[in-house]
């Protein structure tokens, strides 16, 4: 009945000259043209493409069986596989390139997300070859495409793990390396140009299209992919689409340091057609850069003779960045106590936070560091009660430095103080499992001589922790188990802790008193008061600095030194009130 009706239209259509189809026209040969697809009879619809007298009503109408011809050729049915693709090849060279463009492309946005890699892999040489039809007017319809197949592909999963990216379960991999052969004709169009006019013009709007793709892949899906090194995956697809994207933009006159440099420089070259931020989005500039500091793709066409300097002065912006990027739109998706400890034993998963301390610690710009502790804190959160244990225990032994040590004792407290809480109540923080985590912080690496102004925030986190289980766990409920284990932190922390305290402050007092006379000497000889001298505390020299500067540094180190003495001070005191009752009944 369709064949019927297929062949009525086509007879009485050929009657009709040039393009003066009605409406009706185009309904009946797309609806028949469908039905005889879809009944498997795509023989006879060839036949009846291809046959010469229908040529005029197969360049104007054929383009509509564009999509049901789509819907088979995904399902691969073997018997109708070789006619399907003889009569898409035959629209590919009668059609109009234009109304074929539309309809192509309107099959890949329609593609539903379990059928997405396949829709585009097997349009893509169709894409391409109606595009190369358009000769010297592409610009435009090239953009189009490049926007519609990025803007499908990046909604496909990326892979995590080696193996993910081995089978390629969703196609990603597959779509990125057929994207590059899409694009090479195009690409070596522009490089062509550059040979005959030795120059690239930057308003060449096919460069530009080019360019676009390029910053859209960086941004994604390259901003989400973790690339793996050759000696974990020697054939990477994924490290490759990176490597041919950079390769790209220098192929169409894009200077990699000249990329890097843009929000150092602040160049705006190209004035009109697009504005700065959106030729050159950050987010894409910021991955060019971990690519090329990180995972080394492209080191090779990157000159090694910028200063180290400007190098990481360009790269400031998007660092932060990239942190920021993380901060809101991956932590923020996972729910707060919910990451299992089991994911500890992943390397990336403790990794990634010692990562963070190095910025936290080392990073000399300040929002860096801010964003870096936001995001440490974040990480945190999202573990769930055992996980926190035994990162907090992680940290403890391979951060040192001090500051990361405090702000890890704090956390802890935190913890602590919400599993004393009604129905909070938990094996980690509570008990037999957190007397260990507390030796690790109720502890002088060096014992008495530890110095105690280098180990400062550790130190009064501590013993602001401690103060505070003495004081809200009482002596007769114990739930911490601190009291059972205070005799051994007294002996093993207090006590050290004590006569650390008595031997520094003693000595700096003693540097204090010292500095003071030779400033009254000074000032009263032939020895102007603002003279450079050298002080040497604890065997090192502190550097040059007038009397005045070394007074006020010795000031404050007793100052620190009466800080810790003032909370000590308070615990042993707690301790002392305790034992009072037990001490009359014993004597």
């Amino acid at each position: 009945m369709a064949l019927e009706q297929l062949c009525d239209v086509v007879q009485r259509c050929q009657a009709i000259k040039d393009e003066g189809f009605s409406p009706e026209d185009y309904d009946l040969f797309f609806t028949a043209g469908r039905t005889c697809l879809e009944q498997g009879n795509s023989a006879q619809v060839l036949s009846i493409l291809v046959d010469e007298k229908n040529k005029n009503i197969v360049r104007c109408m054929g383009w509509n069986l564009l999509g049901p011809l789509v819907q088979i050729l995904l399902k691969k049915e073997d018997k109708n596989l070789p006619h399907c693709h003889a009569i898409l090849s035959h629209l590919l060279e009668v059609c109009s390139p234009k109304e074929l463009l539309v309809g192509l492309l309107e099959q890949v946005e329609e593609a539903d997300t379990g059928s997405i890699a396949e829709t585009v892999t097997l349009l893509l040489k169709p894409l391409q070859t109606v595009l190369l039809r358009l000769g010297m007017k592409k610009a435009s319809s090239v953009g189009m495409a490049l926007s519609t197949l990025l803007s499908q592909v990046a909604r496909l999963p990326v892979p995590v793990t080696k193996e993910q990216e081995e089978d390629d379960v969703f196609g990603l991999c597959h779509c990125c390396t057929a994207l590059l052969q899409f694009v090479k004709p195009f690409v070596e169009e522009v490089k062509e140009g550059v040979k005959d006019n030795n120059r690239i013009s930057k308003d060449n709007e096919l460069r530009v299209e080019l360019l676009k793709f390029c910053m859209k892949s960086l941004s994604k899906p390259l901003l989400e992919v973790q690339l793996k090194d050759p000696d974990t995956l020697l054939k990477s697809p994924l490290r490759d689409f990176a490597t041919e994207i950079l390769i790209i933009l220098s192929s169409i006159g894009e200077s990699l340091p000249d990329l890097l440099s843009r929000n150092v420089l602040k160049r705006r070259e190209v004035p009109g057609f697009l504005e700065e931020e959106v030729r050159y989005p950050k987010e894409s500039l910021a991955c060019l850069s971990h690519l090329l500091f990180v995972d080394h793709i492209a080191v090779d066409i990157f000159p090694a003779v910028l200063s180290p300097i400007f190098v990481l002065q360009c790269n400031m912006e998007y660092i932060e960045l990239l942190l920021s990027s993380l901060l809101t739109n991956k932590f923020y998706l996972v729910e707060d106590n919910s990451l299992p400890v089991d994911l500890l034993e992943l390397k990336t998963f403790f990794s990634v936070p010692q990562n963070l301390v190095k910025v936290m610690t080392l990073c000399p710009d300040q929002t860096l560091r801010t964003k870096g502790l936001k995001v440490f804190q974040l990480s945190i959160d999202k573990f769930n009660t055992e996980a926190k244990y035994k990162f907090f225990k992680g940290m403890l032994k391979t951060s040192h430095h001090a500051g990361v040590e405090g702000y890890i004792i704090k956390n802890i407290k935190n913890q602590i103080d919400f599993s004393l809480k009604p129905c909070n109540g938990n094996d980690w923080f509570l008990g037999k499992h957190l007397l260990p985590l507390l030796r690790l912080v109720l502890c002088l690496p060096h014992g008495p001589e530890t110095d105690l102004l280098q180990n400062l925030d550790r130190i009064m986190e501590s013993l602001n922790l401690l103060r505070y289980m003495l004081i809200r766990d009482k002596e007769w409920e114990n739930e911490t188990g601190i009291w059972t284990e205070l005799y051994k932190i007294e002996d093993n922390y207090l006590k050290p802790l004590r006569t650390g305290l008595n031997m520094s402050k003693a000595h700096y007092e003693a540097e204090l008193k010292s500095a003071k006379e030779n400033k009254k000497i000074s000032s009263k000889g032939a020895i102007h008061s603002s003279s450079v001298c050298t002080v040497t505390v604890d065997n090192e020299k502190l550097p040059n600095m007038t009397p005045e500067m070394q007074i006020q540094v010795l000031q404050s180190a007793v100052f620190t030194f009466d800080l810790i003495e003032s909370v000590l001070t308070r615990i042993e005191e707690i301790i002392e009130t305790k034992e009072r009752p037990l001490n009359v009944v014993l004597f």
